[in-house]
């Protein structure tokens, strides 16, 4: 059974892949390949769904404490980290969803916003979550 600060390891680790991910299909986009971008985007959603279920299950499920080894800064910024990361679920769905329907405005609209949601996911939860 995963403590709570290998749980938060692991997801340190899940969030570094599939931002290189994010990363290559931005590069493949540049390099106008739309094709291999909504391949690497669907490959990183199907990743991130994935994570989000282990995460669930883990908390929810089994009953992993992840708090229980954080001072108090820490648990601030794992409220600050969830305010990012709740609403990325949604808007990634919908972000793929105008992806694979070809509608561009939507789709970089949304992308927008994910861009922000995930950098702000990135950095609280890369630099101030202990683990």
């Amino acid at each position: 059974m995963p403590t709570g600060p290998q749980v938060i390891l692991g997801l340190k680790v899940a969030v570094a892949l599939v931002t290189l991910i994010l990363l290559a299909s931005g590069i493949c986009l540049a390099m106008k390949k739309p094709r291999l971008h909504g391949i690497l985007n669907s490959i990183m959603s199907m990743l991130l769904l994935g994570t989000v279920l282990v995460f669930e299950i883990l908390i929810r499920g089994v009953g992993i404490d992840v708090k229980a080894h954080m001072n108090e800064d820490a648990r601030f910024a794992l409220k600050i980290h969830l305010c990012f990361v709740i609403p990325l679920t949604p808007i990634l769905l919908w972000m793929l969803i105008t992806g694979w329907k070809r509608r561009i405005k939507m789709h970089l609209a949304v992308s927008v916003l994910f861009l922000i949601l995930w950098i702000g996911m990135f950095i609280t939860g890369m630099f101030f979550l202990p683990h």
